[in-house]
């Protein structure tokens, strides 16, 4: 029997198609916005969802996630230059379905890497003991480069064909601005989902959604191909789920029971923390957890009388802090970053510290928490900081980096009582890890820290400093600081909040990141080169190449990096500020985009307004914000990290708005992008504040060979 509402079903369905099977000249441009503003929200929610999801599986991604969002640049540049060609729709679910399935077979791999250049703290606890070793972390990194980058490339020729009909009709500008918008749509949209705590398949079933959107028109196969590609692909992500949560930096799972005397935590597969029972009265159930509980009592075994005060910097699941109530601390302040492992701790720490009345938990950014204004402290602890992920997509800086500065540990003494001290707890492999730990506190305290060598299990070095400690072993320690100063630390160099990497054996740029940065070089040369034929004359033809849009995509994306890294320096490292951060910008460009739209700045004011900010950023150093208040803070942000951004957008709005062929010159752009965040690994010689010098001598670049095309007035 057929329903009577069949027919208006088959028209309903056969509009769409036609609608959607409209060519692009002829469609409204409120319509054409809006599919821009589709696509675009599609491209980000999938890059952020991607970041996320690869290192959850292939947990040296974890370190590199720059990388997966540059090849997210790449795909869409390689599609923006294929513009007006062939449609490449339908390799979509294809390069979507090869991604998936490769990262899944590679999350089963134990990749190692003996490179001296970088820590990387790779345990593969959640692999079977015949899981097969493969030695060097690069392939696994190419692979995931290249494939995430395929998945990109349909996507950047819907947006740059569609960039393009906004040239045609109405100016280029209103589509970037669309473009713009949607990029603002998909970080909302991924915020939101952040917020809810939802699992990788429901952002892979979003995204996948929204692509349908272009599939449904045309042949009525493909569209029920994709969305059967589609829905296999979600339940694949879902069945193959290995984790409990997805906090805001980790994958996480809990693991009780058994013959574990507490709670093991593994995030993106490996052994994070360990929450176990520390209170002397109860009896070890093992030598180790004997030694691990003896590591953490140690210090309090020097100390004249138990803290009343104590702060805790990167609490975990509760270790220090169930020391500490052991101890007789009245007051325990209890900074955490990541909410999911505080509730891990809450739930299934077998000393239950959380729920002491003595015992406040702060959830926020250890550096975030020190910049306020607090009672004394009369201990202050810093746990196991060492963590498994970067700050940013954006950034080659990790996590826990700005807290093991010379500025944040003068921070920390700033709260000290005056007969307070300073204790950290470090698992270290390398020497010149406890070498530049070691000159931190020499540099901060002007004393040897208190050094305990020993293998505790959950750490192996204890480091003792401030007044608190000045008078154990005081002859010896002064006889060491002078060893140390003499023949250790000409050499040595401290991290500081401008060069953070702690983990990095030199101020240099690796061979080790140097072949990476090569390969993937050459990889998006030969990706444009295979996309376009007038991109590959233009290589042959080094005049024919745009550099104006290649310098801006270079020196922004540089710019980006430096103002997202500060801006969570200055703002605390939590997820919300990174979310608030980027859109922030995107706002910024929207902005300076709208108004070269309606009514232009003139290029001389871009380009002076540009350099002058440029400068002022790079002589103002980050930390001089620090000491602001909320108002001050936000307005010195506005001015120093907001203001180049809104310069350097007005300038390539301009140059942008005169283009002939706007896929192209998108494409140059995004490519530029790529080169500048590959560029981005300069920062581990010249500071952060360096790349400012950088990003300022690739705009004048830019800005000198714009005077020599004609279509952009001086």
């Amino acid at each position: 029997m057929t329903s009577p509402n069949a027919p208006h079903r088959a028209s309903l369905f056969e509009a769409l198609g036609v609608w959607l099977t409209l060519p692009l000249g002829e469609r409204s441009t409120r319509r054409l916005g809006l599919e821009l503003l589709l696509a675009s929200a599609v491209v980000l929610f999938q890059e952020l969802a991607l970041i996320r999801w690869l290192p959850s599986q292939v947990r040296v991604l974890a370190y590199f996630p720059n990388l997966i969002l540059l090849s997210a640049f790449l795909g869409l540049g390689v599609g923006s230059l294929r513009t007006g060609k062939r449609s490449l729709l339908v390799l979509y679910p294809i390069a979507m379905t090869l991604l998936v399935g490769a990262t899944l077979l590679l999350g089963r791999v134990a990749f190692t890497e003996t490179s001296g250049a970088e820590h990387l703290w790779l345990l593969y606890y959640d692999l079977p003991k015949d899981a097969p070793v493969v030695p060097g972390v690069r392939w696994p990194i190419y692979a995931a480069f290249l494939l995430s980058a395929s998945t990109f490339v349909p996507l950047g020729q819907l947006v740059g064909e569609r960039l393009e009909a906004f040239r045609r009709r109405s100016g280029a500008l209103w589509g970037y601005s669309w473009d713009i918008g949607g990029s603002l749509v998909g970080i909302m949209a991924f915020t939101i989902a952040g917020f809810a705590g939802v699992f990788p398949w429901s952002w892979f079933a979003l995204f996948l959604t929204g692509g349908a959107v272009f599939f449904l028109g045309g042949r009525k196969r493909w569209g029920a191909l994709y969305l059967v590609v589609a829905v296999v692909l979600v339940l694949i992500v879902a069945r193959t789920e290995k984790n409990q949560a997805y906090s805001p930096y980790y994958a996480l799972r809990a693991e009780t029971g058994g013959d574990l005397y507490g709670v093991r935590v593994l995030a993106n597969g490996s052994l994070h923390q360990y929450g176990i029972g520390l209170r002397r009265s109860e009896t070890a159930v093992s030598d180790e957890h004997r030694s691990t509980r003896e590591g953490y009592h140690l210090p309090f075994s020097l100390l004249e009388r138990p803290p009343r005060r104590a702060l805790v910097l990167g609490a975990g699941t509760g270790n220090d802090v169930s020391v500490l109530l052991d101890e007789g601390a009245e007051h325990v302040d209890a900074v955490e970053i990541d909410p999911v492992i505080l509730d891990l701790g809450r739930r299934y720490h077998p000393d239950r510290p959380y729920a002491s009345p003595r015992v406040t938990v702060h959830n926020t950014d250890a550096r975030s928490f020190l910049h306020g204004e607090h009672e004394p402290y009369d201990l202050i602890v810093f746990g196991t900081l060492d963590s498994m992920t970067r700050l940013s997509a954006l950034s080659n800086v990790r996590l826990d980096n700005f807290v093991y500065t010379r500025q944040c540990l003068e921070e920390a003494k700033r709260l000290l009582a005056p007969d307070g001290g300073v204790v950290m707890y470090f698992m270290v492999s390398k020497g010149y890890i406890l070498d530049r730990l070691t000159a931190l506190h020499l540099e901060v305290f002007g004393q040897y820290p208190f050094r305990v060598e020993r293998h505790f299990g959950l750490f192996n070095t204890i480091l003792m400093s401030g007044p608190a400690f000045a008078d154990y072993g005081a002859g010896p320690r002064s006889e060491l600081a002078e060893t140390f100063r003499r023949e250790t630390a000409p050499g040595l160099e401290v991290p500081t909040d401008d060069w953070p990497f702690l983990y990095l054996a030199h101020r240099s740029i690796s061979g080790f990141y140097l072949s990476l940065v090569g390969l993937l070089a050459l990889t998006a040369v030969g990706g444009v080169a295979l996309a376009s034929t007038s991109m590959r004359r233009s290589l042959l033809r080094p005049r024919e190449i745009d550099l104006p849009m290649l310098l801006f995509g270079v020196g922004f994306m540089l710019l980006e990096t430096r103002s997202v890294t500060a801006l969570n320096l200055v703002w605390g490292a939590t997820w919300l500020t990174s979310a608030v951060v980027f859109g922030s910008i995107l706002l910024m460009i929207l902005g300076a985009t709208l108004l070269a739209a309606r009514r232009p700045l003139p290029w001389k004011v871009g380009v002076v307004g540009l350099v002058a900010t440029l400068l002022t950023a790079w002589s103002v150093p980050v930390d001089a914000l620090l000491g602001l208040g909320t108002a001050g803070r936000l307005g010195a942000s506005v001015a120093l990290v907001g203001a180049p951004i809104f310069f350097a957008s007005i300038c390539f709005a301009l140059l942008f708005k005169e283009r002939d062929d706007a896929g192209r010159a998108f494409g140059w752009n995004l490519l530029g992008a790529v080169f500048g965040g590959l560029l981005e690994f300069v920062s581990m010689i010249v500071g952060f504040r360096g790349l400012l010098l950088v990003a300022l001598a690739v705009y004048l670049a830019a800005v000198l060979l714009s005077r020599r095309r004609p279509e952009v007035e001086a």
